[in-house]
């Protein structure tokens, strides 16, 4: 596919990526690109596979701006495992959950550029794109215990990481909801952790004004009525330890 501009306006733009990835054993993976004035950042870059495609494209979409910011939902390969390329080749920050500080160095962050590798708390944090205000918002165990995902104020789009995501659907943006759900089902329902999370999110992002929900994998979800869809739909969604009947057992020789 080619890149899709999912908002733009008054020198503010969101652009996700071609799929650069799609095909082999890897798992699909979407890279988003947030721009503003002369500022940028990217989300969730991905892995060595697609790092010189994905960088040479994310430089092509900053034209005359400057990337600042690379951050990281969580700690999956899928996200970080070529970062140290990213922190080799740019002057930006990246952030990543607290909590994964000490684990993502093991993906090979060369120790002059680990100064660059930032944590964000727990609770979130807000960050300045050259004036404009992304949201930094706790995810955890959603699916991963630091997780985090982004809310882009001024395009009204919120970046759920591996919430929402979808394997097996041909088109990048959902049009009928109930078609789309057997393409996220399994997924949620084994790495969500549990319902209960799972309301918790839904009622922080429900005050929220979001247009656009994109997740990491598959399609996004555009409009009201599709964002509330999918809201209802996750907290209603029994998922994780909700579905472990103690079914643990030593495996038959």
């Amino acid at each position: 596919m080619p890149n899709t501009v999912l908002y733009e306006d008054r020198g503010h733009r969101n652009v996700l990526l071609e799929d650069f990835g799609l095909g082999g054993l890897a798992v699909q993976a979407n890279q988003h690109v947030i721009v503003h004035g002369n500022s940028g950042m990217i989300l969730d870059p991905g892995g060595h596979k697609v790092y010189a495609r994905v960088l040479a494209e994310t430089y092509s979409v900053l034209g005359a701006a400057k990337l600042d910011y690379v951050f990281l939902s969580h700690q999956d390969p899928d996200i970080v495992a070529a970062l140290n390329g990213w922190l080799m080749t740019t002057d930006a920050d990246a952030y990543v959950s607290n909590l994964w500080m000490r684990f993502v160095p093991h993906f090979g962050v060369d120790e002059f550029v680990a100064h660059r590798l930032k944590p964000i708390p727990d609770e979130g944090m807000v960050f300045d794109l050259n004036g404009a205000r992304l949201m930094a918002l706790p995810a955890h165990f959603l699916h991963s215990e630091g997780n985090i995902q982004l809310y882009d104020t001024v395009a009204k789009i919120l970046y759920t990481g591996d919430l929402g995501a979808s394997l097996g659907a041909d088109y990048v943006e959902v049009g009928d909801f109930d078609a789309h759900v057997k393409f996220m089902e399994g997924f949620h329902r084994r790495y969500m952790c549990s319902n209960k999370v799972m309301k918790a999110w839904a009622e922080m992002v429900r005050p929220l004004d979001i247009d656009i929900i994109a997740p990491q994998h598959g399609a996004y979800f555009k409009g009201k009525q599709m964002v509330r869809r999918f809201i209802d739909w996750c907290a209603g969604l029994e998922c994780g330890i909700d579905l472990i009947t103690p079914v643990f057992k030593i495996p038959a020789e």
